[in-house]
């Protein structure tokens, strides 16, 4: 950068193409949840329900980088279409347990090509997928520390 102002071009900043690649991603993916009747947050909700089973809405706000203000519609919204189950803890009505149901667990069937076509369509190498992802938990994790 030879000019104090280059900083401030939108080429030299790495947080626009984050942000772009961010945004096409979860737009393309958005085009492959439309079979599931899934938004993209209801999704990401769906995988780690289909991994954990059950799980507290803190858990799942920690996994997702994501406050229960935003969560709480989402799980709403898939508890009507009968893919979880929300219930206050019998020790702790504080705490929000999330189950998935039989349908949600069915869904799982149907979303397993999602993550291949993904990955069809960034076209990356097993090599750059795998240092992309290292380096972006990386960056998030240490932004997260970092507040």
């Amino acid at each position: 950068m030879n000019n104090k102002n280059d900083s401030l071009k939108l080429e030299n900043q790495l947080c626009f193409p984050l942000y772009a690649a961010s945004k096409a991603t979860v737009h393309k993916s958005s085009s492959y949840l439309q079979d599931l009747g899934l938004s993209y947050t209801q999704y990401i909700v769906m995988m780690i329900l289909w991994e954990r089973k059950c799980i507290s809405l803190k858990e799942i706000g920690k996994m997702l980088f994501l406050d229960s203000g935003t969560l709480t519609p989402v799980l709403k919204t898939l508890e009507k279409k009968g893919y979880v189950e929300r219930k206050r803890s019998k020790d702790d009505e504080r705490i929000l347990t999330v189950t998935i149901t039989k349908d949600g667990e069915n869904l799982k069937k149907q979303a397993l090509e999602i993550p291949k076509s993904m990955s069809r369509c960034m076209a990356l190498s097993d090599d750059e997928f795998n240092t992309l992802y290292k380096l972006l938990y990386k960056l998030l994790y240490n932004l997260e520390a970092d507040e």
